[in-house]
């Protein structure tokens, strides 16, 4: 059941005027259970995980593994193939260092499409400049979506080892075919990672099913809070792969001229994790699952039906992303006005929205924009918040002839 006074700060008015939070895309915002299983941590159950012989870490260790148990069942894998993180770009990171640097060697090819977020990019083009490989790019078609035949002609290029790819663009909103390119990247040998920052609070995930090696999803995104994440990898994949970092929790001995590795998950997991955040984690899954995603796809398909046909009206506006298989993600461009200052004016009046690139500068150059104004919804939205934005952004349009 959907109920938008579980969210404390769509109470709040930005110059007395009611917030319309359509940023979701960069972070959703929290929910009531969410806000309070982190306080309750702090005041009733702080304490290192994994270390302590007292009852106080054996609570905080329970509270800590029990969230990971939720995320396996979550996205249907194994607890010893979730591995905590900061986020989706921490995730992106470990795989290139880890598995990257001890498996890819010059000439090798990743491929990527040209829609992916600089987390999915940069750390590519480190190794790039490290080691030598090689990046191509899945173009897109007119409306968005992937060129699947240029996907795959790259995907039967000799010397591919990875495809790197969103299931969802933060940027077009599209919900591309991952599970199309898994099952021929698997064909061919040819390793997967899906970043799922974008489609976790919207669609549900099953990595058996997508049939990805690696995964990588932010906690912030889906109502959790800032500073967690989840790298899921198959397990024999992460038992052939070295550590990223070294310290404590990492470790099943050292010596002065040596050390050794824990067992899965904890090799990934050095120094004291964010406790609270996983504990967040697992309150923002729940909320997830009582909410229902049934209940979150019929709302959000509703919700961006409602927002296309509103947005049509206004002649000045171009729309990126077209295709049907769209989450409510809508990058806008309005005739004669900068997007930076749509963004402003906008939040005057209330309008929480995001202009620039998006951290996807390449889609940007590839679109011929330099930036665009991106309005992102969540369930929690209504129509009559697109109804008030759309009539501020005529307002807009109108001041600016």
């Amino acid at each position: 059941m959907i109920r938008r006074t579980d969210f404390p700060i769509l109470n709040k008015k930005i110059k007395g005027q009611p917030l319309v939070y359509f940023d979701n895309a960069s972070t959703a915002q929290k929910s009531r259970p969410v806000i309070e299983a982190v306080s309750n941590f702090y005041q009733n159950d702080n304490a290192n995980v994994h270390r302590g012989l007292n009852p106080l870490a054996d609570e905080a260790t329970k509270k800590y593994e029990s969230v990971r148990n939720l995320v396996a069942d979550f996205i249907g894998a194994k607890k010893e193939e979730i591995i905590f993180t900061s986020g989706a770009t921490a995730g992106v990171n470990l795989v290139a260092r880890s598995w990257g640097e001890a498996n890819l060697r010059a000439g090798d090819i990743v491929v990527l499409s040209i829609a992916e977020h600089h987390a999915n990019i940069v750390p590519w083009l480190q190794l790039q400049k490290k080691i030598g490989i090689k990046l191509e790019y899945i173009p897109l078609e007119a409306d968005g979506s992937w060129d699947l035949l240029a996907a795959k002609k790259l995907l039967n290029k000799r010397r591919v080892r990875l495809l790197a790819v969103s299931q969802v663009s933060n940027v077009l909103g599209i919900i591309n075919p991952v599970a199309q390119l898994t099952k021929l990247a698997k064909q061919k040998g040819i390793v997967t990672l899906i970043d799922a920052a974008q489609s976790v609070a919207h669609l549900k995930i099953d990595v058996k099913k997508i049939a990805c090696d690696f995964l990588v999803f932010s906690g912030h995104k889906l109502g959790g809070p800032t500073g967690i994440g989840i790298l899921y990898g198959r397990q024999e994949l992460l038992l052939a792969t070295p550590p990223f970092m070294g310290g404590g929790d990492m470790i099943s001995f050292v010596k002065s001229d040596s050390f050794g590795v824990s067992d899965l998950p904890y090799k990934f997991e050095a120094g004291t994790p964010n406790i609270a955040g996983v504990v967040g984690l697992g309150a923002a899954l729940k909320y997830l699952e009582s909410v229902g995603y049934n209940s979150i796809h019929k709302q959000e398909q509703g919700l961006t039906i409602y927002f296309l046909q509103k947005i049509k009206k206004l002649k000045a506006v171009k729309i990126f992303g077209t295709a049907k298989a769209k989450l409510p993600i809508f990058a806008l461009t309005i005739n004669g006005i900068h997007p930076h200052d749509a963004a402003d004016i906008l939040g005057q009046a209330g309008i929480i929205l995001r202009a620039g690139h998006h951290c996807a500068q390449p889609l940007h150059d590839y679109l011929g924009v330099p930036a665009t104004l991106r309005a992102s919804l969540s369930f929690y939205n209504t129509k009559k918040e697109i109804d008030y934005f759309v009539s501020k952004l005529a307002e807009l349009i109108k001041a600016f002839k």
